[in-house]
């Protein structure tokens, strides 16, 4: 079974250009439910270079689906089984304003569309920038 991958090295997706947000801000929550927006946001910025993009979708997935531990591994064999959207199509960078570094380890990290680290990032020539999807075409 081919394994898929939304793993990035060396990478910092900016915010699309039809981003709302002026800076990166904090996704709601709906209710008493966490968005994905919300869960991939408290995963990423609480641990910064921490999780792989692979691993920040498969806990969403997860824990969305109510999984526990022992049914993980045949679960993320099935959910990497076909494409997923990577952090391009995420609502961090199509909506709220983070750009997403992806280190040489493919571990990521959120970075406000205001802030300096940002526009280092985006203008960093030893790394590969994309933006992310546009929300409209």
């Amino acid at each position: 079974m081919k394994i898929y991958s939304t793993n990035y090295q060396n990478t910092f997706i900016k915010v699309a250009d039809d981003c709302p947000a002026a800076n990166g801000e904090t996704p709601p929550v709906k209710g008493d439910t966490k968005t994905v927006a919300s869960m991939q946001f408290d995963l990423v910025s609480k641990n910064p270079y921490q999780f792989t993009s692979d691993e920040v979708f498969f806990q969403v997935f997860a824990d969305r689906s109510g999984l526990t531990p022992s049914e993980y591994p045949e679960a993320r064999a099935r959910f990497f089984s076909k494409g997923q959207p990577c952090f391009r199509a995420s609502p961090l960078a199509k909506r709220y304003g983070w750009g997403i570094h992806s280190d040489q380890h493919g571990k990521v990290a959120l970075y406000g569309c205001e802030t300096p680290e940002y526009e280092k990032l985006a203008n960093n020539p030893a790394l590969t920038v994309v933006k992310a999807m546009r929300t409209s075409k």
